[in-house]
């Protein structure tokens, strides 16, 4: 029998002691738990290079060091590279955590955001695999419904459109879904409506193509919907019409593939319904009511616009928002620099983030959202020191030493955690596990780590079993 289980709030017996006993007046009150009020996730599937961020090595030998070099932040001890001038002087804004490690260099967007203990190639390639975990949003929004707090906007969105849709291949991969907690706590995804204003060559082990990558530029009339919000316009192709998912039709794929009981399903369209018909999410999604100086302060590309809406997201009362800079065209883009590693930071990848992140810092900052909106940049790992040989060069998959950029809800301000390698490598200091970055944001986002989920076979785990709160990422 398990003693102190759920409660209809989700949490465990010693949360209720918790809540019910005050503080003697020799225990200090964690001024940091629950101080970020909501959380922007900045997600880079593909990962980008560590030490093309900011855990630059101008020291080492060319074929580690690279060709971009690196330049002063207004962080004192971090440069960044040169390709990121904007997000230099945001820099004394940030806490840069130098020191991500685990033992799994493959896509592991499940392993990154879920806080399962173990990933390989097929459970990233399945998203219904019965071995994945909750999605951190996810998770979130299903202990703010415990609340039973009726809200005009859904807790966990996720931006520019379904994850893993816009690629070639069938199969879509693994991580922002909402595992044993059922479809209910799917990300609510957005799509874009717009045209890519400008075109970039992929290449994929030989292969080439040529896409319009909105990622890189989108027209100012993008928009950004919710279900069957979207309105087909003239400048839509057949082919984008083609792939759109509407919010209902997620549900009924979710629908078929967990085999739910009709009075389920009829919760989740009734959901649906709502999030649909309400005005203030399609008001939140506007971007067009924002000046033209903000927005071109994000960049105008689809990453940027995105990050420009998740504030607005944010700022009309959803707790979680999730960003992707998802792979476009070809499998393997993104930020999977294996082949024209030099090109695509230069021309694809760098100024679009460069952009969206300052943009980001800087607006939450002047609206004075900064200190209650927890912003964090991750990837599922990091890139080899190594420069390969490839055709613009190239950098592989390297999971023992990464960078992620934390900002805002209660971090620090202008700090770096951690240390690696001459090459960066290999950490040396304070080595961290994607565990404890979600430990972290659950414990500032204001969930204690012994809150209890019950999985598929209705056992109770901890919403972050092993992970432990990055004390040093706290303001």
């Amino acid at each position: 029998m398990w003693v102190g289980g759920l409660n209809m709030l989700g949490l465990t017996l010693a949360d209720h002691l918790r809540a019910s006993t005050p503080p003697s007046a020799d225990q200090p009150k964690d001024l940091s738990f629950g101080k970020a009020k909501n959380c922007i996730l900045l997600y880079l599937y593909g990962s980008p290079s560590q030490l093309e961020l900011a855990d630059m090595k101008p020291d080492a030998p060319p074929e580690i060091r690279g060709e971009l070099k690196a330049i002063r932040s207004s962080l004192p001890g971090c440069d960044v590279c040169e390709l990121l001038p904007y997000t230099s002087r945001v820099m004394d804004r940030v806490t840069v955590l130098r020191s991500l490690t685990h033992k799994h260099p493959i896509h592991g967007v499940a392993y990154a955001t879920t806080g399962i203990d173990n990933i390989d190639v097929a459970m990233e390639l399945n998203p219904h695999d019965g071995r994945h975990w909750p999605f951190v949003g996810s998770v979130v929004s299903y202990l703010e419904q415990q609340k039973k707090t009726r809200k005009a906007v859904p807790d966990n969105i996720a931006l520019p459109w379904p994850f893993s849709s816009r690629r070639t291949g069938e199969v879509q991969r693994a991580g922002p879904y909402a595992a044993y907690l059922g479809s209910r706590y799917h990300p609510h995804y957005t799509e874009f409506v717009g045209e890519a204003t400008r075109e970039i060559t992929k290449t994929l082990q030989g292969k080439y193509e040529t896409f319009k990558e909105p990622y890189v530029g989108i027209a100012p009339n993008g928009r950004f919907t919710l279900g069957d919000a979207a309105t087909p316009t003239a400048e839509m192709t057949l082919d984008r019409l083609d792939r759109r998912k509407s919010l209902l039709a997620q549900f009924d794929d979710a629908r078929r593939l967990r085999g739910e009981a009709p009075a389920t399903y009829e919760e989740h369209r009734r959901t649906a319904y709502e999030m649909i018909s309400t005005s203030t999410v399609r008001d939140a999604l506007d971007i067009s009511r924002e000046s033209v100086k903000t927005r071109e302060n994000y960049g105008m590309t689809v990453f940027g616009q995105a990050s420009l809406a998740a504030r607005r997201l944010v700022e009309a009362g959803s707790k979680f928002v999730t960003v992707f800079w998802d792979e476009f065209g070809f499998a393997g883009s993104g930020w999977d620099t294996h082949w024209e590693h030099y090109p695509r930071m230069k021309n694809e990848l760098m100024p679009g983030f460069d952009r969206a992140f300052s943009g980001l810092i800087l607006d939450l900052e002047q609206r004075g959202m900064l200190d209650d909106t927890l912003v964090v940049m991750l990837s599922e790992h990091g890139r080899t020191p190594k420069i390969t040989t490839v055709n613009g060069g190239g950098r592989d998959h390297w999971a023992q030493a990464y960078t992620a950029l934390f900002a805002g809800g209660g971090t620090a301000r202008g700090r770096v955690v951690g240390k690696t390698d001459k090459i960066g490598g290999t950490v040396t200091d304070r080595p961290t596990s994607p565990k404890d970055v979600l430990a972290t944001m659950y414990h500032l986002l204001g969930y204690d780590l012994e809150t209890m989920l019950r999985d598929k076979t209705g056992r109770p785990v901890p919403i972050i079993p092993g992970g432990s709160v990055v004390r040093e990422l706290l303001a």
